[in-house]
């Protein structure tokens, strides 16, 4: 099976957004800065549209590893391609990869191949835009909603990730 895997990073910092209004109403949006922050993992695989997450709470090998193993155990009779960025942890020799996975490094400053970073595109724009919330217990409920609502619809994953270049790839 052919994986694609990102970290996305979601805190209590948010972005207002365009929102629609009547003519003549401004519509109000909250905006906070507050530097916390939680981790979600995801792999998907595009061909089928199925993906596994955790919601972590940092970013670095020893995380990376814990989400690998997870990845792992899901899929224990598929052996894994998992295409990867450059990320210090993903390269890192303390990385504990699983013997049915294996790691493909993405060209460097490509993020544009990575169909995962359309995932994260999606919970923030669904999930997060115009909203302060108040601790990062209700950032990760929100983050956890929106994720399995998205494993739960493996056809719009599917949709959403399976590039031209990965469907030339696979088959």
């Amino acid at each position: 099976m052919l994986f694609a895997q990102d970290e996305g990073r979601f805190g209590r910092i948010n972005d207002v957004r365009r929102t629609w209004a009547p003519a003549g109403i401004r519509p109000k949006a909250p905006r906070q800065i507050v530097r916390k922050y939680i981790y979600a993992y995801a792999a998907v695989c595009p061909n089928s549209g199925e993906m596994a997450a955790l919601v972590l709470p940092w970013a670095n090998s020893q995380m990376m590893s814990m989400f690998l193993r997870h990845v792992s155990e899901l899929y224990p009779k598929h052996f894994i391609l998992m295409l990867v960025d450059g990320a210090g942890w993903h390269v890192s020799k303390s990385l504990e990869v699983p013997e049915n996975i294996r790691l493909i490094k993405q060209p460097p400053h490509s993020p544009e191949l990575n169909p995962v970073e359309h995932i994260w595109e999606e919970l923030r724009e669904k999930h997060f835009h115009n909203k302060a919330l108040n601790s990062l217990d209700q950032v990760e409920a929100q983050l956890c909603k929106g994720l399995l609502e998205l494993m739960d619809d493996p056809g719009k994953v599917r949709s959403m990730t399976n590039f031209p270049y990965l469907r030339k790839t696979t088959h």
